[in-house]
């Protein structure tokens, strides 16, 4: 398993045109959106800035964006050309296999978000104490494991063709009801109720709490805790299914 890891990470950084995406694009795509903004304008029914907001919003969409899209496509696409039918000969556990594809995803988005929090305190001047940048960074980081969970379950089912349409579908969804690109106090009750039980949303208030000088809230992590079981323990299901058909 740990040879896998390693393999994969060294693959993920190989790949220069998807390192390029993923580790640059939230970065831009926040320097837009708050472009011109004002940067002490508050955020109605919420004590932070537009600038604050959309950082931690930022940085979790740029996470979201490498650890699912990267994944899924590409773990299709290995299916079908027969790596997975070599790894499933082997010893390997389905864990194991699951675990590399989380860590090398893992490889790509913590660089994302540390751009997107860089930006933020240098060009957006969005002041906050070294603890809370090292939490955000963490957390948003840590919580991005559910997605590339989610990327490889979605990878493993699906085919090369239809992955993409599939993991786009997951990541708009999520996104917007996470509240990413718009604040979610602008939701109605009943919207932003049901969307403190899908992952987008408690991914995203993760940053939130901590940008309020709080710890997550523990319903946030346990939501984050369930979808990260219930999506790497389908996979890694899938897998052992496969590997005893074989």
């Amino acid at each position: 398993m740990k040879t896998l890891v390693r393999l994969e990470i060294v693959r993920t950084l190989r790949n220069r045109k998807f390192m390029f995406f993923s580790v640059l694009y939230p970065g831009l795509l926040f320097l837009i959106i708050t472009a011109g903004a004002d940067k002490t304008k508050r955020i109605d029914g919420l004590n932070l800035t537009l600038v604050a907001y959309y950082m931690v919003a930022m940085a979790a969409f740029g996470a979201m964006t490498a650890v699912l899209m990267g994944n899924a496509e590409r773990i299709a696409r290995e299916r079908e050309k027969g790596w997975v039918r070599q790894l499933r000969l082997t010893s390997l556990p389905g864990r194991g296999y699951v675990t590399a594809k989380i860590a090398s995803a893992a490889t790509v988005s913590l660089p994302s978000i540390l751009i997107v929090l860089i930006l933020g305190a240098t060009v957006k001047n969005v002041r906050l104490d070294a603890w809370q940048w090292i939490a955000i960074l963490a957390a948003t980081w840590a919580g991005s494991m559910v997605f590339a969970a989610l990327g490889v379950a979605i990878g493993y089912v699906a085919t090369a063709d239809v992955a993409r349409p599939i993991s786009m579908l997951a990541y708009f969804v999520l996104a917007m009801l996470g509240g990413l690109w718009v604040p979610i106090t602008t939701f109605p009750h009943w919207l932003r109720t049901m969307a403190d039980y899908l992952p987008g949303r408690p991914y995203a208030a993760l940053g939130q709490s901590i940008e309020f000088g709080n710890a997550p809230h523990a319903r946030d992590i346990a939501v984050l805790a369930f979808y990260l079981l219930l999506f790497a323990g389908t996979a890694a299901w899938l897998y052992r299914k496969d590997t005893q058909k074989a």
